[in-house]
């Protein structure tokens, strides 16, 4: 059930790669009245699209490493194991469109298939941003590996090809530490067959 919400003044209090809104608001109580009127932050970094590379084939995925400058202090370090993902930051960009062109740039292949996994919101409590993931269907052939991503945006991303199964041992290991390739690996799980089916690929 949707309540009801006050905005009582929006400010911005930060602008640059990311924006920063502040909200005076209050909104409705489950036990009914008003909520006393409250100040809260808001991050505004757009809206991104993630895909897990999946060769149904050979049985193999796409991982990219990479830093990482929230993982700073984390356990592990800042170099993550994720997905190919990027923002959606041109108008009337599909998510679609941003899964085909970020997988070209930060994998060097091809899309020949793509599944829609989820559509959810990264961090509500203080982020508006949110993730469209799929799941790609490639050729794990023609991923040579290496060193790739855009220059100009500071991209330092290491390729890696590796059997569905190390990567759900990357997983339960704690490796694979952030939420878009963890939920995609755990999907990628559940509805494995459905997918082979569906690629009409013989399970392995």
């Amino acid at each position: 059930m949707n309540h009801r919400f006050e905005i009582l003044e929006q400010s911005s209090g930060y602008r640059g790669f990311f924006r920063l809104e502040k909200y005076r608001l209050r909104h409705e109580l489950f036990a009914g009245g008003w909520s006393p009127e409250m100040i809260r932050e808001c991050l505004e970094r757009g809206h991104a699209v993630a895909v897990l590379l999946y060769d149904p084939e050979r049985d193999q995925l796409v991982l990219l490493e990479q830093f990482r400058v929230g993982a700073l202090v984390f356990p592990g370090g800042p170099w993550l194991l994720e997905i190919v993902a990027g923002i959606i930051d041109h108008p009337g960009e599909t998510t679609e469109d941003v899964a085909r062109r970020e997988t070209i740039e930060e994998a060097g292949c091809e899309l020949l298939d793509l599944v829609p996994i989820h559509h959810y919101l990264v961090s509500p409590g203080g982020t508006s941003e949110s993730i469209t993931l799929f799941c790609g269907r490639i050729d794990a052939g023609t991923v040579t590996g290496g060193v790739r991503g855009v220059a100009a945006e500071h991209e330092d991303i290491q390729v890696h090809v590796v059997p569905r199964t190390e990567a759900l041992a990357l997983l339960h290991s704690g490796r694979i530490n952030s939420a878009a390739p963890i939920i995609a690996l755990q999907w990628l799980e559940l509805n494995r067959s459905k997918l082979l089916e569906r690629w009409r690929v013989a399970p392995g």
